[in-house]
């Protein structure tokens, strides 16, 4: 804040500023992490979705084994191995990689992504078996091939299936989130935890910001919901 504007402040309209400033960084900060990981995860995703419905087990098996190890264990557990763990890697702090894993942000977006990349897998993978055996043989007759069915068949009507549940794991994703603050990460929960250190407000300090992650949410809600309602517009009734 510049000096000239903290001289026509008193104490606490400061006090007030620095707050609602911090609220903002730690805002910003948990969209960027959510965003960001649930890009990596969505972009890795599809095509693991698509090595995990291969037949062949030496395919598909390995990327059954990361969906089940990711699922089966806590985020919590994975964000404490990847943030703790990088460092004793041999020979990591000599490289350049630890110039980037030194910051905590950057080991929960590698946590965060490759859980969501998980679900994500399994949510995609299931739309894509679900696809309707009428559609695939008409594309077969069609003179398709692999690549241009998946592309042009599957993965579309796969999207349309899996719409739901992908926002139930993006809602999922950004309440996770809140764990990113015990790896020093002042996110949205890290701001208020500083707040109620600094003030001794537990009260405020974390209801608001639960209406910050239930605004959040309803935004989230309400963009899936336009999302479905355009992938869905060719099943609404013709209007005469």
């Amino acid at each position: 804040m510049p000096d000239f504007i903290a001289q026509w402040l008193d104490q606490n309209d400061i006090f007030t500023a620095m707050t609602i400033m911090e609220y903002w960084d730690g805002l910003v900060t948990t969209v960027q992490l959510v965003f960001l990981s649930l890009i990596v995860g969505l972009v890795c995703a599809v095509p693991l979705a698509l090595l995990r419905t291969v037949k062949n087990p030496f395919v598909s098996g390995p990327v059954w084994v990361y969906t089940y190890l990711f699922r089966g264990t806590p985020l919590l557990i994975q964000l404490y191995i990847i943030y703790y763990g990088i460092a004793q890697i041999p020979g990591i702090q000599e490289t350049f990689w630890w110039e980037i894993f030194r910051e905590p942000f950057y080991p929960a977006l590698l946590a965060f992504a490759l859980n969501t990349c998980a679900y994500t897998t399994e949510i995609i993978r299931g739309a894509i078996v679900s696809t309707p055996n009428g559609e695939i043989e008409a594309a077969k007759a069609y003179g398709m091939s692999w690549w241009l069915r998946t592309r042009r068949i599957v993965l579309p009507s796969a999207a349309r299936r899996a719409v739901q549940a992908y926002s139930n794991e993006v809602i999922f994703m950004l309440h996770s989130s809140a764990i990113a603050s015990v790896v020093t990460i002042v996110d949205l929960t890290g701001a208020a935890r500083n707040i109620y250190s600094r003030f001794y407000a537990p009260f405020d300090a974390f209801i608001f910001v639960a209406c910050c992650y239930l605004v959040l949410t309803f935004i989230l809600v309400f963009a899936f919901r336009k999302l479905e309602s355009h992938l869905l517009r060719h099943q609404r009734p013709v209007q005469n």
